[in-house]
């Protein structure tokens, strides 16, 4: 190398920063600035030729911006590679639109699984606000999002794990989500104290639910133990509406609060029946 090229190359050098000095500025490690430059994907404006020392021009830091948002989509690297090689307005507006679509459907999977989180922590929540579970009270409700599963067939489904099951099947084969809080449903009262381990039908605590649970004043009682296995909370909550004078001539809604996602114990399960007035 002749002294002049020297000179030129060390007048051009004083405008750019070393590989250490654009990784600070630019937050991306050398490691990956290096192993961009080896596949050829970014390059340094200029390498030393005695040293091979990386060079890097500041308004290269953009560009370096955007390969590092790119990765952090985890698109494929071959795709930043050509569109790196071939960029132009045309070629980048492509892109951004297909990663538009990729973000959309990814924002609607966290909403929906933020909401499912929601939704299995104000169960949890409730579960834990009952201090006193073999009480019975009268309380208003708010709305409630479900997804019903089919009526079960008296015939076929003659008892509740037979019910369950099928249920579980055709949430299955439906999409519904299991993730977070299920329960049971009675067409009323008087089929809930007559057979308070059959339900009609079940359902799935869902937010983005088809079906509602109506806001309105329920009998609630609680009780502990396995799915299905309602103890004498029936019989509590008949002698309960008796005692004031209540003729339920709603649903029955029996949520499982602190379940198998939440509770090791099969007999520590909590089960919140809500009689609608």
């Amino acid at each position: 190398m002749t002294q002049n090229t020297r000179l030129h190359e060390a007048k051009k050098r004083k405008s750019l920063v070393s590989i250490k000095e654009f990784s600070e500025v630019s937050g991306i490690k050398q490691s990956t600035l290096r192993y961009w430059d080896e596949i050829g994907l970014f390059r340094p404006a200029q390498r030393d030729a005695q040293n091979s020392y990386r060079y890097y021009s500041p308004d290269q830091i953009m560009m370096a911006s955007f390969l590092r948002m790119l990765s952090s989509l985890r698109m494929p690297l071959k795709v930043m590679w050509d569109i790196s090689q071939n960029r132009s307005p045309e070629n980048i507006l492509s892109l951004m639109h297909q990663q538009e679509i990729i973000i959309d459907a990814e924002l609607s999977r966290l909403r929906e699984a933020y909401a499912n989180i929601h939704t299995l922590c104000d169960a949890v929540r409730q579960g834990l606000s009952v201090t006193n579970p073999g009480g019975v009270s009268i309380q208003s409700l708010g709305e409630m999002s479900i997804n019903f599963g089919p009526r079960c067939e008296p015939q076929v489904d003659r008892s509740f794990n037979q019910r369950f099951q099928r249920y579980c099947l055709y949430a299955k084969q439906n999409n519904i989500n299991l993730s977070t809080c299920i329960g049971g449903y009675f067409d009323s009262m008087e089929h809930f104290l007559r057979a308070p381990s059959l339900p009609t039908r079940f359902f799935a605590v869902d937010p983005q639910g088809r079906d509602k649970r109506a806001a309105g004043t329920y009998i609630v009682g609680h009780t502990y133990g396995h799915y299905g296995q309602m103890g004498e909370v029936a019989k509590r909550l008949g002698d309960f509406a008796a005692q004031q004078d209540l003729l339920p001539n709603g649903a029955v809604y029996v949520q499982y609060l602190l379940n198998a996602i939440t509770v090791q114990e099969p007999s520590s399960y909590l089960t919140q029946i809500c009689v609608a007035l």
